[in-house]
């Protein structure tokens, strides 16, 4: 069974939750109704992806 040798220190345990942090998400413009969205995914607003209508949204 695979057991640690020594106790880690505490700025070596730290530095392993490096990449641990909340961080905002990216967000770009729908290029048909400049509404923020998340990239590479559908409009929520308008349901336009890669140039052209996917989603027919109910109004």
């Amino acid at each position: 069974m695979a057991v640690p040798k020594k106790r880690k220190s505490k700025s070596r345990g730290r530095q392993g939750r490096s990449h641990d942090s909340l961080h905002a998400p990216s967000l770009s413009t729908c290029p048909n109704c400049q509404e923020p969205r998340m990239p590479h995914r559908v409009c929520a607003k308008c349901g336009w992806y890669n140039g052209r209508d996917v989603l027919e949204l109910k109004e």
